[in-house]
Order: structure tokens, then C-alpha cells, then sequence
């Protein structure tokens, strides 16, 4: 069993932060970020777009309950979700693109594939 990383940061603080951060990857298709964050992100979003794929309205509470914005789980049950009806899992890519300037922590950018 895998545990989730804390990243440095109280939990709601942390909860807060990956829902900002899978909201805004669905919303403009990549982010860029370090490594870790991108690697607890990349399974939320791919959930998400499980949910967008089912499409009953049980899936859509279930995504506005984690997606802070409406706008978004709308792009993702009408425009998102339907691009990978034939593909199972692995909606997501992580690439790495080296060190951050001004403290060397790895960063990656995490995109739609």
C-alpha cells in the first residue's frame, strides 16, 4: 500500500491544493509543477475524467464535489471525458523538465494526453 506524500503542508491546506491544481490541469490541458506534486495530482485527474466517462448524474455530483469550478466539470462531461471513451486509464503525462532556478526542486509538467 502506497501513502499518499504530505507535501509540506497541513492536510485541508494540501486537500485545498490538489483540487485547485486538478482543476486547473482540466481546465487548460498542463500545468507546470515540481515532480511530486505532479505525481499526486496525475491519479485525481485521471479519476476525474473516469467519472466524466460514465456520465450519469451520480458521476456529476461526484465531480462538482471535488472540482472547484462548474465551468470545468461541464468542459469535462461534454468536451474531455468523451475524447477517451476508447482508451482505459492513462489519460495523463508526466514530463520532467529539470531544476527550478531558484531552489533546484525538480519540476515536470503534467498534461492531458
Amino acid at each position: 500500500m502506497s501513502k499518499a506524500r504530505k507535501l509540506g503542508r497541513p492536510t485541508d491546506h494540501r486537500r485545498a491544493m490538489l483540487r485547485a491544481m486538478v482543476t486547473y490541469l482540466l481546465e487548460n490541458g498542463k500545468i507546470e509543477t515540481t515532480v511530486t506534486r505532479a505525481m499526486e495530482v496525475g491519479p485525481i485527474a485521471e479519476k476525474m475524467i473516469t467519472l466524466g466517462k460514465k456520465n450519469t448524474l451520480y458521476a456529476r455530483r461526484r465531480a462538482m464535489a471535488y472540482i472547484t469550478k462548474e465551468e470545468v466539470v461541464h468542459k469535462l462531461f461534454t468536451e474531455i471525458a468523451p475524447g477517451y471513451e476508447d482508451r482505459n486509464g492513462g489519460y495523463t503525462r508526466i514530463v520532467k523538465i529539470g531544476p527550478r532556478r531558484g531552489d533546484a526542486a525538480e519540476m515536470a509538467i503534467i498534461e492531458l494526453v
